[in-house]
């Protein structure tokens, strides 16, 4: 009766196969007409000259839809299934309960501060749309004259958080009305938005750009520039007052609950608040320990002392900005030729290195990555905040380029957006514990590879470790202790090196995106156990490459489900040996 059942599901299993690729890329095509903007990053330019829907009534909509998703890959059987493949569903069917939930708590009315949101989106996106014909102008401009509906759109979604009483802080929301001021103001052509027709390509044709420049420059001072406007007094003056009082999430409705799904969507992993914060203190007080010998080597006793001495180092202090952008260039340049040692397959996309947007400055964190397109056609950039730069410091620079840049960022993305034999949706997949516990990773892997010769450098990484453990504190601190913001900056003070401009948009980044800031030390932490494990029980059959490539070479995943494959990759591999020496 087995072999009858067996040789069915066998005959049974091309037919199933199929059925599931085809739902996979029919689902994939929703997300691309749902999300053009994210399609446009990744290269697809079908959706051009359009936007998400942001109304209210099409969250219903896409809620249904997802339930309806969600229904047809949990009925896909995938007995006799391989291994990636019965990983495909098992991560779609997660990932569609994970938005439906998102939903259901109604996170999505609140979606704008200082860090986030639509009117930083649209913004930034501008950098992220081709150029590079006559139609992609005109797609262009067919966004523009769609952004006074989104902004409308918006204020309705607003309005309902007011209703529900899911409110960002108050303090956080006026510096959101400011932010949309500042984009509002220039005019014309000295609008971030009138720049992609300050200097046309060779592919335009001449004919053209008299046309498309007018074109552009009117929906720019007709209709982006005044929905700006609206929204920047809409948030001063009817929604901000309406803030909520206190910093932390358990304020707001079920903030517990929402503070818990916040942790699992972030860290992949069911961890209490309570021992994340009290792995932070863990943390700090190792971490603490290794910065205490480097203080003695440049004579101090404490790291109070040491400290007091960064904030006036002439060494630290950057002489322009343009002197921070070209440190980020020269350890990226002595990295490129160091990767092989350590990686067996290695990004196939350049990386530049800009200076961040001015209407950011204040509120943006030192540095920020944004990927490319798969094709290569736009390349991977770490966006460097350059803004005061006379009151910031050099110390982490070494460290920051290598979490943003190679081997952290740039290398995961680029390699994960072009493996062989993943369905899109996992190339592009993005889970935070991963992808910034990889690059935390890629920091330390460094200093393996020789890097962190300068002393300071060495100590920026440290200092860079700290900040993330800092972090487990500060987080749980606000967002389930009740801690008061003047809290969280003073064990700032306390416990980091930080410039004054850092620890004031950090603290203020942990109240607007509650449960990120603990990706970075939770995912880092799992991939150094890993890494243990795999030499513990491979030992002479152990390979860093190897190893590097098995966290690479399946895309990014769930921290659960990072473990479980690398663990089952170590167990074929041990049984592989022992048939080798038997």
């Amino acid at each position: 009766m087995t072999d009858l059942v067996d040789n069915s599901v066998g005959r049974d299993l091309p037919a199933r196969l199929q059925q599931f690729h085809n739902l996979l890329a029919e689902q994939w095509e929703y997300e691309m007409r749902e999300s053009p903007e994210f399609a446009t990053t990744i290269g697809d330019y079908r959706y051009n000259d359009r936007w998400s829907e942001y109304s209210l009534g099409h969250v219903e909509e896409n809620k249904r839809d997802l339930e309806t998703w969600r229904r047809r890959f949990e009925d896909i059987d995938t007995t006799g299934f391989p291994e990636q493949e019965k990983l495909n569903q098992a991560l779609m069917v997660r990932n569609l309960r994970e938005r439906i939930e998102n939903i259901n708590l109604k996170n999505y009315e609140m979606p704008v501060d200082q860090f986030s949101g639509l009117h930083l989106q649209l913004a930034q996106f501008v950098h992220f749309i081709p150029f590079e014909s006559t139609t992609h102008y005109g797609d262009y401009v067919s966004r523009l004259r769609q952004i006074p509906a989104l902004t409308d759109a918006l204020i309705e979604t607003l309005q309902q958080g007011v209703r529900d009483r899911l409110m960002p802080p108050r303090f956080l929301l006026e510096k959101t009305a400011r932010q949309c001021e500042l984009i509002a103001d220039p005019p014309g052509a000295e609008n971030l938005f009138g720049q992609p027709v300050a200097h046309f390509p060779e592919s335009v044709p001449a004919a053209d750009r008299k046309s498309l420049l007018e074109t552009v420059l009117s929906s720019v001072d007709n209709d982006v520039r005044p929905s700006y406007k609206k929204l920047a007094s809409f948030i001063e003056k009817d929604y901000a007052p309406e803030g909520r009082p206190e910093p932390g999430m358990w304020f707001l409705p079920d903030g517990d609950i929402r503070y818990r799904f916040a942790i699992r969507r972030m860290t992949t992993t069911d961890m209490e608040p309570e021992a994340i914060h009290q792995l932070g203190l863990d943390e700090i007080a190792r971490i603490e320990s290794e910065q205490l010998k480097v203080a003695k080597t440049f004579g101090f006793s404490d790291l109070k002392s040491l400290r007091a001495s960064l904030k006036t180092n002439p060494e630290l202090i950057p002489a322009s900005g343009e002197q921070i952008l070209e440190r980020y260039r020269h350890y990226i340049a002595q990295m490129e030729g160091q990767l092989t040692k350590v990686f067996e397959r290695l990004p196939n996309t350049k990386l530049e290195v800009r200076p961040l947007e001015k209407y950011r400055e204040k509120e943006a964190a030192a540095a920020q990555y944004y990927p490319p397109t798969p094709d290569g056609s736009r390349p991977g950039a770490i966006l460097v905040n350059t803004g005061s730069y006379q009151e910031r410091s050099l110390l982490t620079v070494e460290s920051t380029t290598y979490h943003e840049g190679i081997p952290g960022h740039h290398m995961q993305f680029s390699i994960a957006q072009t493996l062989p034999g993943l369905p899109p949706f996992r190339q592009h997949a993005h889970y935070p514990a991963y992808i910034e516990g990889w690059a935390l990773y890629a920091e330390s892997l460094a200093k393996e590879l020789g890097f962190y010769q300068d002393a300071y450098s060495d100590l920026g990484r440290l200092s860079d470790e700290l900040l993330r453990a800092v972090r487990l504190v500060l987080d749980t601190g606000v967002h389930f202790k009740r801690w008061t913001r003047q809290q969280m900056v003073d064990f700032f003070h306390e416990h980091t090196s930080l410039d004054e401009l850092d620890i004031q948009v950090e603290t203020d980044r942990y109240i607007a995106l509650p449960a990120q800031a603990l990706a970075y030390k939770i995912g880092q932490l799992q991939i150094l156990k890993l890494r243990e494990y795999a030499l513990s029980k491979l030992a002479s059959n152990y390979d860093l490459r190897t190893f590097h490539g098995q966290i690479l070479d399946s895309g990014p995943l769930p921290l659960d489900m990072l473990e479980t494959h690398v663990r089952s990759w170590i167990s074929a591999r041990s049984l592989a040996s022992s048939g080798e020496a038997g």
